[in-house]
């Protein structure tokens, strides 16, 4: 499995390279875990996550290499492409009710849930999003971790959608119902959803800011380039929940 190693940029995870068919990451407390899942998604049939592969000669994870367009602009799908993102997402939901986490599985939590009723990938998002021949699939799983279906459901809606404070109400109205739409969530958690929205947008700020605070990479970082924007958001997208709401009945 040698070859020549070409760096993979990525804004969290650094000492990510493609060697050929594959891609090689550094492992953490948790690698082990995410290789579980990953390959019971692969076991039961789910395209939408890369294959593992094992470990390399110096410990690195290996992962099957999707080929595709990765990671279109933050809120530049189509509506079409929002609905079937969102059915996507709502098949990995349902395939990943069935997992059964091993014996002492070790998660990298970063942002705690509203409650936990399975192991989500957590960070679905344009960044993490391949456009491939077998369709969408979700790269990136150090974050996977004990989640609930709608927060998940509510981080990737406000990023693959687009809903920020530069956008027109009704237009991201409809492209959120769209979204939703293909996830097919249930008419009675709908509103649950609509008054969400903010709230996660608001946890991934104050990751940013108590990361910022204590010095803690890459969250410092990313905090000084993007925390306004997440701040901006989650105040958009709560002064507007009854827009929302109304989009998705």
């Amino acid at each position: 499995m040698g070859g020549e190693e070409e760096p993979l940029t990525g804004n969290v995870t650094t000492g990510v390279v493609r060697v050929g068919g594959t891609v090689r990451r550094p492992v953490g407390p948790w690698t082990d875990a995410v290789d579980a899942l990953l390959g019971y998604l692969h076991a039961v049939g789910f395209p939408g996550a890369p294959r593992p592969l094992g470990r390399d000669a110096q410990g690195r994870q290996v992962l099957e290499y999707v080929p595709g367009e990765l990671g279109a602009a933050a809120g530049t799908y189509s509506v079409a492409e929002l609905f079937s993102i969102g059915r996507m997402l709502a098949d990995l939901h349902r395939a990943l009710a069935g997992f059964v986490p091993p014996a002492g599985a070790v998660w990298n939590r970063v942002i705690p849930p509203d409650r936990e009723d399975l192991i989500c990938q957590n960070d679905v998002a344009p960044w993490n999003l391949v456009k491939s021949a077998r369709g969408w699939v979700l790269i990136d799983w150090d974050a996977a971790a004990p989640s609930s279906r709608l927060w998940d459901l509510a981080y990737a809606a406000q990023a693959m959608a687009g809903l920020r404070a530069d956008r027109p109400v009704a237009e991201s109205a409809a492209r959120l119902r769209a979204f939703v739409d293909g996830y097919g969530l249930d008419e009675a958690s709908r509103p649950a959803l609509a008054g969400m929205l903010g709230r996660r947008a608001r946890a991934m700020y104050d990751l940013l800011r108590d990361g910022a605070q204590r010095q803690r990479q890459p969250w410092a970082r990313i905090w000084a380039e993007d925390g306004p924007y997440w701040l901006a958001t989650s105040d958009y997208l709560d002064a507007r929940t009854e827009a929302w709401t109304a989009a998705l009945r």
